[in-house]
């Protein structure tokens, strides 16, 4: 139904593991410091997770995302939106294919010229987020390019701070018919600071598993705040 291969793991492990401590710790770490300045594309880029880091059953997908057009917000059958105009968009997208499901990461940073520009970026993604159907149900789809089953799938926004950078997730659970049994939670963080806007997606897909991953709500927000936390 989804993907072949190894089997999936969960990130949080490798990740407490391989990243810096503060991606990890328990929050009674000292405030960080007011930032100053722009951010460069340059330290974006740096500051985007690379397989490595993940884990070593990550690698690039097959093929690669369009550059002018971001992971879906809404998900269902919506579309996705572009990017907002105006940016340097600097991407690392990876994925950990198995037997029992998947693992997907995409992370786009947007690099405008100044915080306005950054701040209007943002607000247009929100405007698509707050358009989003809390609930959708989806037929089942056979085609030449693709074969999903029916399902059905919840919508959820949420307020985000992280390490200085703010703005909102989209958690979106996807539960398909009893008969072909599996979920996929997808956590779509949008954040700013300064003049950078970051969109952040983790997606699990399971297959045979009705339930919600245990790990998912807290692999997602240690995987962004490992991000933003490399910027400072």
């Amino acid at each position: 139904m989804f993907v072949t291969g190894r089997v999936a793991r969960t990130a949080a492990a490798v990740l407490c593991a391989l990243l810096v401590a503060g991606a990890c710790s328990s929050g009674d770490d000292d405030p960080a410091p007011e930032p100053t300045g722009l951010i460069a594309a340059t330290t974006m880029r740096g500051a985007l997770l690379q397989a490595a880091d993940i884990g070593p059953t990550w690698q690039p997908p097959a093929q690669s995302p369009d550059p002018n057009q971001l992971v879906s917000i809404c998900g269902g059958t919506s579309t996705p939106p572009p990017v907002p105009p105006g940016g340097e968009v600097v991407a690392a997208s990876f994925v950990d294919e198995g037997e029992k499901g998947a693992q997907t990461l995409d992370q786009t940073a947007l690099v405008y010229g100044d915080p306005s520009a950054a701040q209007a970026a943002q607000a247009a993604l929100r405007a698509v987020a707050d358009g989003c159907k809390a609930d959708v149900s989806v037929p089942a789809t056979v085609n030449d390019e693709k074969s999903e089953p029916a399902y059905t799938e919840t919508v959820e926004i949420k307020t985000l701070d992280e390490s200085g950078w703010s703005g909102f997730v989209v958690i979106r659970h996807k539960k398909y018919e009893p008969k072909h049994p599996g979920t996929a939670d997808t956590a779509v963080a949008v954040l700013s600071s300064r003049n950078v806007v970051l969109v952040d997606a983790y997606a699990l897909y399971q297959l045979n598993n009705a339930s919600t991953s245990p790990n998912f709500a807290t692999d997602w927000p240690k995987l962004v705040g490992s991000v933003v936390q490399r910027v400072g």
